[in-house]
């Protein structure tokens, strides 16, 4: 069955955005590239939990500053702060795997809309 003309291939992401979706989600901030891609239900929880991580993070840096500062003035005992850090690490890496999970999603979702569109074309009438 051959297309008509007036058929038109659904419209979605392209390929250069999906990679910049990629791109976005793995070296700048895990759920911006979905954000970028239009998937809001995964890219704001994503964005909430890479987030949360960081600062989480954050604070224990902050806290081992502070214990560290005040054993040189011998004024602070020494407490375990630890999970801190690895909540926030762990937070932080599961936004990472999911917006990767959600990059892969997006690079097929264009894959398959250029093979749609690539289908919608007429062929070129044979030579004779």
């Amino acid at each position: 069955m051959k297309p008509s003309s007036l058929e038109k291939a659904p419209k979605g992401i392209s390929r250069a955005k999906a990679r910049n979706c990629m791109l976005l989600n793995l070296a700048g901030t895990p759920g911006l590239g979905s954000l970028v891609a239009g998937r809001l239900a995964e890219g704001i929880p994503q964005l909430l939990l890479a987030l949360v991580g960081f600062a989480l993070f954050t604070v224990w840096i902050v806290k081992i500053f502070i214990q560290y500062y005040g054993q040189i003035s011998g004024n602070v005992q020494v407490q375990p702060v630890g999970w801190i850090g690895l909540t926030g690490g762990i937070l932080f890496a599961i936004a990472w795997f999911w917006s990767l999970a959600t990059g892969i999603s997006v690079s097929r979702e264009a894959r398959d809309n250029e093979i749609a569109e690539l289908k919608m074309k007429p062929l070129p009438p044979p030579k004779i």
